[in-house]
């Protein structure tokens, strides 16, 4: 049900979360207003088309810009609602950058007035809901005539679009009145339970969730290298492992990637770097990781060479930081990919998600299983599935393509 004191509603940042989130509003009667730094990418939602791979984002944003309920711009608009759901990258250091956070803060300040909402829904350090508060407060609002709350993400890409609303989220205020007046808001478009607490816990929380994957993650990773120099099979060791009842173990893969898990830890082991001892080793375990398959593709290569006198074709399967999106942020594949090229070898990608990458050439897998002297599989996609691979092509299957 729709919020009848709320009308207008203004997005800042219309990436992976932001563009969903203004096109599920338009969607539900509220009018919405997304900005983005980016003159392409408001020109392209203004046509009614998306920059993203999303299931049904297109047909949402599509509709929603027919009926006028969405427009977009590099501005921000005066609203009752501003969603700040910028990127939170971290530094060279793996300290949090919180500048798009911070410039979108400042942004909406000469359109804030008393008793609107300010939602920080960017993945961000213990902390910075309070400093969007301060820099609001520092550059003329009145200190708590906005209510402004830390709502978190909970997304899995590929699912957005239904996520959205059946998710249960969390509402975190600087203030009790503004969790309550952020939680209401919410409530006129969740299905699920909208959850309370204060800012921090909120901010925290989220935080906790993604590392705790990271840390689950680095498990199979390491598992899957143990079992490597063992000459064991890693998938027929968790799947005999799961059917203990009280057992989980995820799937190994070529590392971490994506704007969540690969980065969220490094937000708690700034700020409590001595108390983090194996969220860090997790972190790092997963790094190494990459490195580590990067290594045995080194190690083919030079048998391939020894065997044939010449440099193989390689095949990198999958860039994507997952299995069927076109994220490629963090992504570990990206990374291997890379490597390699600047290895010498002749690499080739698959990545049925993306129609261009300015660093590699991209062929179907048709052409791969015909020119591949080593196949690489880096990404699950369900394209992959059932790939009939030449008897001549090594392969070398880091995610689980072969075990389907």
């Amino acid at each position: 049900m729709m919020n009848n004191s709320i009308k207008d509603i203004c997005v800042l940042g219309l990436g992976y979360i932001g563009l969903p989130s203004a096109a599920l509003l338009a969607n539900r009667g509220y009018r919405v207003y997304g900005v983005d730094v980016v003159e392409n990418v408001v020109d392209t939602i203004n046509e009614g088309n998306i920059h993203i791979v999303e299931p049904d984002l297109d047909t949402f944003v599509r509709s929603a810009v027919q009926s006028g309920a969405l427009t977009a711009s590099v501005q921000p608009h005066p609203a009752d609602v501003f969603i700040i759901a910028v990127p939170t990258p971290f530094k060279n250091d793996h300290s949090p950058d919180l500048t798009y956070v911070e410039k979108a803060a400042l942004a909406i300040v000469p359109h804030v007035k008393p008793g609107n909402l300010v939602i920080l829904e960017s993945t961000s350090p213990v902390g910075t809901t309070e400093r969007v508060n301060e820099i609001l407060v520092e550059n003329g609002v009145s200190s708590g005539t906005v209510h402004i709350a830390h709502c978190p993400e909970r997304v899995l890409p590929g699912k957005i679009m239904i996520e959205l609303t059946e998710n249960d989220r969390i509402v975190g205020g600087i203030s009790p009145q503004a969790t309550e007046q952020v939680a209401q808001f919410y409530e006129s478009f969740v299905t699920g339970q909208v959850l309370k607490t204060d800012a921090r816990s909120a901010e925290l929380s989220k935080l906790v969730e993604n590392s705790s994957r990271d840390v689950q993650i680095a498990f199979a990773n390491e598992l899957s290298i143990i079992c490597d120099k063992y000459r064991i099979d890693v998938w027929e060791v968790i799947r005999l492992a799961n059917r203990h009842p009280r057992v989980n173990i995820l799937k190994p893969g070529p590392g971490v990637g994506g704007h969540c898990i690969a980065v969220d830890p490094w937000f708690i082991i700034d700020s409590a770097p001595d108390e983090s001892v194996l969220i860090r080793s997790a972190r790092e375990r997963n790094l190494y990781k990459t490195r580590w398959v990067v290594e045995k593709v080194r190690n083919s290569r030079l048998r391939f060479e020894k065997e044939k006198g010449r440099a193989p074709n390689v095949v990198c399967m999958g860039l994507s930081y997952k299995a069927d999106i076109d994220d490629i942020r963090e992504s570990p594949a990206l990374e291997i990919a890379s490597t390699l090229v600047e290895d010498g070898l002749k690499v080739t990608v698959v990545e049925p998600n993306l129609r261009s990458h300015p660093d590699f050439t991209l062929i179907s897998t048709a052409e791969a299983v015909h020119s591949a002297d080593i196949m690489v599989f880096l990404v699950q996609h369900k394209e992959f599935a059932g790939v009939e691979v030449n008897p001549r092509t090594e392969v070398l299957d880091f995610c689980g393509v072969t075990r389907q």
